[in-house]
């Protein structure tokens, strides 16, 4: 199955990859029939869900290693019945989870400041130099490196800790959770507790 395919359905629905691969195999790489399938299945309404107002929700503490970490988390919903669903729980357990395994440093790439992005290209420049790279790849190069730094500190970019295939994110989790649910999620702000580290 193309990959291209995936994509291409993942920004016309919103839907997460398997939802767009599952659609894909449903539909034998027909586009338009996939697109059918996941709005049928009441998953690409999750993209018209996600600019909804958010102000319910859920604070969870997770705690790990007989205290020696912990994590401290705000996840928001649309409605007070939906916050107090075992379906919301377990998906807010599940992110704080993932934070306390991944440790990651923002929530979203666009809370990234500038400033860190042109440092770490920057330093991706003088290691490709080190290194005698052709400076005509060097873009190219830079470009995955990013793509790889947003992956590793930005918890809607990092790959789900339980996705054995290693191509669900936190953002697919959610997404799909918001077509499960019926609401608007979004995590609105953690803290990660590490017994002993330098603030």
């Amino acid at each position: 199955m193309s990959t291209e395919l995936i994509r291409k359905i993942r920004e016309m629905t919103g839907a997460g990859i398997m939802d767009c691969k599952n659609a894909l195999e449903e539909a034998n790489n027909d586009i338009d029939k996939a697109c059918r399938w996941l709005r049928e299945k009441g998953v690409s309404t999750a993209v018209k869900k996600s600019g909804r107002c958010a102000r319910q929700g859920l604070v969870y503490s997770y705690i790990h290693g007989n205290g020696m970490l912990g994590v401290l988390i705000e996840v928001n919903c649309e409605t007070d019945f939906v916050a107090k669903t075992i379906d919301f729980y377990n998906l807010v357990k599940e992110i704080a989870m993932q934070i306390a395994a991944t440790a990651p440093a923002y929530i979203s790439r666009d809370q990234v400041p500038k400033s860190v992005i042109e440092s770490e290209k920057e330093i991706y420049k003088i290691q490709l130099k080190k290194e005698c790279r052709p400076e005509k790849v060097f873009d190219k190069i830079i470009n995955g490196k990013v793509e790889k730094f947003y992956s590793q500190t930005c918890l809607y970019d990092q790959v789900y800790i339980r996705d054995i295939y290693g191509k669900e994110t936190i953002k697919d989790l959610i997404t799909n959770a918001i077509a499960r649910i019926g609401e608007n999620i979004i995590v609105k702000r953690f803290s990660r507790f590490r017994l002993g580290e330098e603030e």
